[in-house]
């Protein structure tokens, strides 16, 4: 105001900067910005600043979880805080492509939602398709899931049973999506579960329900898992020696985190939660339900059946007739005639060899090397007639 005032007398800027005490170029941007001037805050840098790329190029990925994105950045070198790795991913949110579903809450005990999930990760240094199947409490939200290479029905009952262990507990009903390991068809309201599962249901004590066809969503729940499944563990751990070790790490990650986590819609932590579903389920059945696949062998005249392209020995008494042979998911081939078990194999390649038991043939060998005794007078007549 003064060098602008003095400026209109009529004083030369030279003589204002001399009055002032001010350098004469002070004097004339002052006249040609025509206010005072805005001094400008000054930016403090952040520690998040030289992680910011590597943050937005997980946000293009589909990435969204702030806590894989912490971890990610923390093995980086990042030693900032979590808010403000929040903060600067707030805004961003808006861009990020969502559906709304609107979820049924159901009492303690009441319900397991089950579905399956499959991706691509790092398997003995290759990169393989895994399946795995999710079960989640709809109560509590408490989950758990199990990686195989198949989503047969096998492995569908396996991962449902393991989560029941898991729990330490079955609830009421299970609630499945349409795939055939579960549910045969849809018709007229009505639906018509595959025999087998019907067979586990009654077997653990549980009600089988299905979503109405094209409804996948009413296990809106469940559906969330298997996206945060893959947004989180399979991002934070891409790499494994077996599945085996995949279902460890796991296992770890679930009671390590998952299960510690705040529940974003019931706004609790889900252990917590789970504390107070627990007594409403119902107790596992003192035996194991088993879940190996079953099939019907005609037993060569060798003593040999054939599976999986190799051949086993089984007890010779047996040879022409039909058994029935399971095969467990850890590939323990298990022989059963009558209901009985007779023999009892580990599943080897076509290149290992046949597997044999000596003392499934001991019978046959017997028979085989029996030579027929003659007189000595048979050869004698022999040689005379000659």
């Amino acid at each position: 105001m003064m060098i602008k005032a003095l400026s209109e007398r009529g004083v030369y800027q030279k003589d204002i900067a001399e009055q002032l005490g001010v350098h004469p170029k002070t004097v004339s941007r002052a006249l040609q910005r025509d206010k005072a001037p805005v001094r400008e805050a000054q930016r403090r840098e952040s520690k998040l600043d030289a992680y910011k790329p590597q943050v937005d190029r997980l946000l293009r990925e589909g990435v969204w979880n702030a806590v894989v994105i912490l971890r990610e950045i923390q093995a980086a070198g990042y030693t900032g805080k979590y808010t403000v790795l929040r903060q600067y991913i707030a805004p961003k949110r808006a861009l990020r492509a969502g559906r709304q579903t609107v979820r049924f809450e159901t009492e303690a005990g009441r319900q397991l939602q089950s579905d399956w999930g499959e991706v691509t990760t790092e398997i003995a240094g290759e990169e393989r398709k895994v399946f795995f199947i999710v079960n989640e409490l709809a109560y509590s939200r408490r989950f758990h899931f199990w990686c195989s290479d198949s989503q047969d029905a096998e492995h569908t009952y396996e991962g449902m049973i393991r989560s029941f262990e898991y729990f330490g507990g079955v609830t009421h009903e299970v609630l499945v999506d349409n795939q055939k390991a579960a549910v045969l068809e849809h018709r007229g309201g009505q639906v018509r579960f595959n025999e087998r599962f019907i067979d586990l249901a009654g077997h653990y004590g549980f009600v089988p329900r299905a979503c109405r066809p094209y409804r996948a969503r009413t296990k809106g729940k469940d559906e969330r898992m298997v996206g945060y499944i893959k947004h989180h563990f399979f991002v934070r751990y891409r790499s494994f020696e077996s599945v085996i070790h995949l279902n460890q790490v796991a296992e770890a990650w679930l009671r390590e985190e998952a299960d510690l986590r705040m529940q974003g819609t019931v706004k609790e932590v889900v252990a917590a939660r789970f504390v107070r579903e627990m007594p409403a389920l119902k107790p596992l059945p003192h035996r194991r339900y088993d879940t190996s696949y079953r099939e019907v062998r005609h037993v060569g005249w060798d003593g040999y059946i054939d599976v999986g392209g190799n051949r086993y020995s089984v007890p010779g008494e047996l040879a022409g007739q039909r058994v029935v042979v399971r095969i467990g998911l850890d590939e323990d081939l298990r022989v059963y005639a009558d209901e009985v078990l007779v023999a009892h194999h580990t599943l080897r390649s076509q290149r290992e060899g046949w597997v044999t038991v000596a003392a499934h043939h001991a019978q046959l060998w017997r028979e085989t090397l029996q030579v027929e005794r003659r007189p000595l007078q048979v050869y004698e007549e022999v040689a005379t007639w000659s």
